[in-house]
């Protein structure tokens, strides 16, 4: 403000900007105190200060369903804080140790910006780091909470993908120049071949570089990639849907779209359609649920 006032010369002048000013600091004085004692512990008040978001569920739900395009997701730190509530014991030895690992951010265009609504990196590539620890059965519900889908159609997509298990490997091809770090070809016990899909969701390196090497050693990291792209395309911004062959045009909200979407990379074409059913399927029978599942 006193770069703002007039250079002004003189007693009578001087005076009432000293008073003024007196009694500017004393109100500032009193404002502070008042902001201080308004303020959350921890958070000091500033120029353009950000007021934290409020919670999207206001208390645990019983059950997280699918949140509809646009809504505003929550956090990752929120959905670890719901999950732990509702503790769920191990069913899957196998994965311990992959699910006490975590993961990392991806590159700023991991969804390809040339045929994608920027969105979809500003958006949804950013939130995604694996940043949760827990058993199995929580990690996938903390990634079905992130990333605003139903957790049973997540529970019954792992269990076509993997049967839960973060150590499957699929997709072996003998092209060496899309082999993972660490997998080339004949590492992994099949002559020239490696395997580019890796973890719980089966999430495929050589389409998801900078999600390496986190979604082959941390199942959290594995799940968010992997439904970080759901969500992309269920709101909408995978345009590059439209240019290749298709059974309809690609168009926002189509959940079980997008779900067969993944093993395709087509919209709707009878390999995504066909595998969106198999996974309604083991959805209806709830085949997490089931006794041969569990392995100890």
């Amino acid at each position: 403000m006193r770069d703002q006032l007039p250079r002004h010369h003189g007693q009578d002048f001087a005076r009432p900007v000293l008073a003024a000013g007196i009694i500017v600091l004393a109100a500032a004085t009193a404002a502070g105190f008042w902001l201080a004692h308004r303020q959350p512990v921890g958070v000091l008040p500033h120029v353009g200060a950000t007021i934290p978001l409020a919670p999207v569920y206001k208390a645990p739900p019983d059950h997280f369903g699918t949140l509809p395009t646009g809504s505003r997701l929550p956090s990752g730190a929120e959905c670890g804080a719901l999950v732990h509530t509702r503790p769920y014991s191990e069913n899957k030895a196998v994965n311990v140790t992959f699910n006490q690992a975590i993961g990392h951010a991806l590159a700023r265009d991991f969804f390809d910006p040339r045929s994608t609504d920027p969105r979809a990196n500003s958006a949804i590539g950013v939130r995604v780091d694996g940043d949760f620890t827990g058993t199995t059965h929580e990690i996938l519900r903390w990634a079905a909470c992130k990333w605003g889908i139903d957790e049973d159609i997540v529970y019954a997509q792992a269990a076509q993908e993997s049967w839960w298990r973060q150590n499957s490997l699929g997709d072996w091809h003998p092209d060496g120049s899309a082999c993972a770090p660490g997998h080339g070809l004949g590492a992994d016990g099949r002559p020239d071949r490696c395997p580019q899909s890796f973890g719980i969701l089966q999430d495929r390196y050589p389409f998801q570089r900078s999600s390496w090497p986190g979604v082959g050693r941390s199942t959290a990291m594995n799940a968010d990639t992997a439904y970080a792209a759901w969500r992309a395309c269920f709101e909408g911004y995978e345009r590059w849907l439209n240019t290749l062959d298709r059974g309809r045009q690609y168009a926002v909200g189509d959940v079980w779209g997008c779900v067969g979407r993944w093993v395709s990379g087509r919209w709707h074409t009878s390999q995504s359609d066909q595998y969106a059913a198999s996974v309604q399927s083991y959805l209806n029978q709830r085949v997490w649920e089931q006794r041969d599942f569990i392995e100890l």
